[in-house]
């Protein structure tokens, strides 16, 4: 399959707290997609499965078409388990087997923890790369679960480059003399393999997520609780590099007069949405208004989509500068890290060899340094206009 092959395909990523809504959405936004005349495909990261309820048909783990140029999916996670990760699971299986541990134990032991939901996003890599869609719309998994996911392909990256060719070369030297002394298996170079092209895949995928044609969208109920997470996520995706289109507040009470109970509930729900206003003011912010029923069926999904969206473009590509750039000022350069929502004292900067350590809150991202820049010093650091703005100095010496 080509790397280029599906590289002008919109993709579009809805995620947010469990419970908000974010699936009727993503439904709405993929059938407005093809009512313009653009293949599209919607596809589901998330457990729940809830997209077939959202069109009201049955969906297969196959692309079902649900309306013209409309393709519905629900990943088969253990299809693509077996495909991706059978052969790494069988050698520790051996493994385990060897240091006594009965075969159920070793089963439930060499499940790779987060599976399904890399393997449902693998699957979105397959189907953007196939070429047969102009629109991926993705129903992620709610917010942690999205993140932890996002951050992923770049943490392999840095362990594959770094440990996995050493480990590789000296287990080939050493697999004779450790099987026959310690009595474990050593692995083959088809587990090798199976784990290198996980990390090819989990690689393009990353790059296509953080490419010019992909985006995520920020879906929240007027909730402070809500507002607080989605705030942290916007955060948190700007460190990985992701870009944030905008915010769906959903299921907005309409303002009605004479009725004391659900009076205070719009009144509540106004100062939260005040807040998404002042939170998220360099993005769209567009409003759902709470139904009467939930939205089920092409029909109503494109009409809800039409009330979100009014004559705004929903598959716009957003605007402004890069999550992370790099730019030069003489001999010195800065590496520009957007940062929304941060202060300064949530944020820990630390260098480690080639390395650049940022750490907000509870996530970590290792920025390693371009090879022109490999050996510069920091020169110093600043937090300007919700960036982070890290000024690298090449070494007294260095070639410029």
């Amino acid at each position: 399959m080509s790397e280029q092959q599906g590289a002008d395909v919109r993709v579009l990523l809805l995620t947010g707290k469990g419970g908000v809504g974010k699936t009727t959405l993503a439904a709405a936004t993929a059938a407005g997609a093809a009512r313009r005349g653009l293949r599209t495909l919607v596809i589901s990261t998330d457990h729940a499965h809830s997209l077939g309820d959202a069109f009201g048909v049955a969906v297969g783990t196959a692309p079902t078409p649900v309306a013209e140029l409309l393709w519905v999916q629900h990943v088969s996670t253990q299809q693509r388990f077996e495909e991706s990760w059978l052969t790494v699971q069988g050698y520790l299986r051996s493994v385990l087997d060897a240091a006594g541990v009965d075969p159920m134990s070793a089963e439930e032991l060499t499940v790779l923890p987060g599976a399904e939901e890399v393997l449902a996003l693998l699957e979105l890599r397959r189907q953007v790369r196939s070429g047969e869609y102009d629109v991926v719309v993705v129903d992620c998994a709610p917010t942690a679960e999205t993140l932890r996911l996002l951050a992923l392909p770049e943490a392999l990256n840095w362990y594959m480059d770094r440990i996995f060719p050493a480990n590789r070369r000296l287990v080939s030297a050493l697999r004779p003399v450790l099987s026959r002394a310690a009595g474990v298996p050593m692995p083959q170079d088809a587990v090798f393999e199976a784990v290198a092209a996980l990390h090819r895949d989990l690689a393009d995928l990353h790059d296509l997520l953080t490419g010019k044609n992909a985006s995520v969208r920020l879906v929240l109920t007027p909730e402070r609780v809500v507002l607080a997470e989605a705030r942290r996520t916007y955060t948190s995706l700007a460190l990985f590099g992701y870009a944030v289109d905008g915010v769906v507040a959903n299921r907005v009470f309409p303002g009605e007069e004479g009725d004391g109970w659900l009076e205070g509930w719009v009144r509540a729900q106004r100062v939260v949405l005040q807040e998404v206003e002042e939170s998220f003011a360099d993005l769209p912010v567009w409003r759902s208004a709470y139904r009467a029923e939930e939205p089920t069926g092409v029909p109503a999904l494109l009409a809800l989509g039409d009330d979100v969206y009014g004559d705004d473009d929903p598959l716009a590509l957003p605007t402004g500068p890069e999550p992370f750039r790099l730019e030069r000022d003489g001999t010195d350069a800065e590496l520009v890290l957007s940062l929304p929502l941060t202060a300064r004292s949530d944020i820990d900067l630390a260098r480690h060899a080639d390395d650049l350590i940022v750490t907000v809150g509870s996530y970590r991202r290792v920025l390693t340094l371009p090879t022109a820049l490999r050996g510069a010093e920091v020169a110093g650091a600043r937090l300007r206009d919700g960036s982070l703005r890290v000024r690298l100095r090449p070494a007294e010496g260095a070639a410029g």
